[in-house]
């Protein structure tokens, strides 16, 4: 399915809606650019499963715990599934949580198979095509 987003709210509303496809346990790639809005999808999918947090990209953290409802990825400054593996981080692949993941090409190597895969790309300034 594809979306056509116009702005930062209606890429958090698709988030939202795409949510609702989700089921505990599920992982969820994103690809797309930097600045592409994918922390702004992950915004939305928080909301759709109803977490209150503010998200936050987790570039440094590498990865934030939503009380164990969303685990949210940033792989950026990761080299290889290896780094993943020890910093804990792919632990939460297998729990009841769903995991969403930027810039997983950099662990692909230790990733389940059963992903879905969410692409936004930029086709303007403030506009996305988003594939899910």
């Amino acid at each position: 399915m594809e979306y056509l987003s116009k702005s930062l709210k209606e890429t958090v509303e698709i988030g939202k809606l795409y949510a609702k496809t989700l089921s505990k346990g599920d992982i969820v790639l994103l690809d797309g650019e930097l600045g592409a809005g994918k922390t702004a999808f992950t915004k939305g999918i928080a909301k759709g499963l109803g977490i209150k947090s503010e998200i936050l990209s987790p570039t440094y953290a590498y990865m934030n715990d939503y009380g164990g409802v969303l685990y949210h990825y940033d792989c950026y400054r990761l080299t290889s599934g290896e780094d993943a593996e020890a910093l804990g981080l792919t632990d939460y692949f297998y729990g009841d949580g769903i995991s969403v993941i930027e810039w997983s090409e950099n662990i692909k190597d230790v990733l389940p198979q059963n992903c879905k895969r969410v692409t936004i790309e930029k086709i303007g300034e403030n506009s996305r095509k988003i594939i899910l």
